[in-house]
């Protein structure tokens, strides 16, 4: 169970932040209507919200997911993939201070962005992506094993990020997508298998009782219905726009 969470406001420089979509420019207000309705989400699954305010020089920072990776004991501060992120993490080392007494940090020149970081249960799997490298994952990997979790390195072919296309719902449960369907890695898990065409929906979270996922995604939706689940729906536009899904949003811990 998650007992807390960490978010940021996205600030007027968002507009401008890094992306590879061709969805267009996003709508600032509606923006910050979709983040405001995450929160609401979050503190709905019944978890304390940690609500940092926007900084203006970081147009991609709500997206604090990317900044560390976070288990119930430890902290590992990222570096993330690109660089005009890189002082995201300075804020966000300050803020983990006050949660935990445990924290590692990834060094230079490994890069690694928690977008590409899985946890399912005590197994973490990290993705080899456009931001993060070999050395970012081989460092993380081998703090993750000296605290006595097993770690994988699954280098990606398709997505953006590992958790662009994977998600882990418990009970030996995930969502895939695209080259995680049948990838030998997650040959043990049962699955709910994510459409081509609705491939933002597998970036969905599990918090606590409750599965956020994407609005506008009916065949994604009614599978993890039929899998149990309880879901909230939500909509994600203008984070889209910005190669943005649902686990970007938070840090859950």
């Amino acid at each position: 169970m998650f007992k807390n969470v960490i978010v940021k406001s996205p600030g007027k420089s968002y507009v401008n932040g890094l992306t590879t979509s061709n969805l267009g420019k996003p709508d600032f207000d509606r923006l910050l209507e979709q983040h405001a309705a995450y929160v609401e989400a979050l503190k709905k699954c019944g978890v304390e919200v940690t609500h940092l305010p926007a900084s203006e020089d970081f147009p991609d920072s709500t997206f604090v997911e990317d900044t560390a990776v976070l288990t119930s004991d430890f902290a590992v501060v990222s570096n993330p993939g690109a660089d005009s992120r890189n002082g995201e993490i300075a804020e966000m080392e300050r803020v983990l201070k006050g949660f935990y007494k445990k924290l590692y940090s990834i060094k230079a020149p490994g890069t690694l962005d928690g977008g590409d970081v899985l946890q399912a249960d005590g197994h973490f799997y990290i993705g080899i992506s456009a931001r993060t490298n070999q050395e970012g994952a081989r460092q993380l990997k081998e703090i993750l094993e000296t605290e006595g979790y097993k770690a994988a390195i699954v280098p990606l072919k398709e997505f953006f990020h590992l958790k662009t296309g994977v998600a882990y719902l418990g009970n030996n449960l995930i969502v895939a997508a695209g080259e995680f369907v049948d990838h030998p890695d997650f040959a043990h898990y049962e699955k709910i298998i994510v459409s081509r065409k609705d491939e933002y929906s597998a970036n969905c979270i599990l918090v606590n009782d409750f599965v956020l996922i994407p609005k506008g995604y009916e065949e994604t939706k009614l599978k993890i219905e039929q899998a149990g689940y309880k879901m909230i729906e939500l909509d994600m536009s203008e984070f889209q726009k910005q190669d943005g899904g649902l686990s970007c949003l938070s840090l859950r811990f």
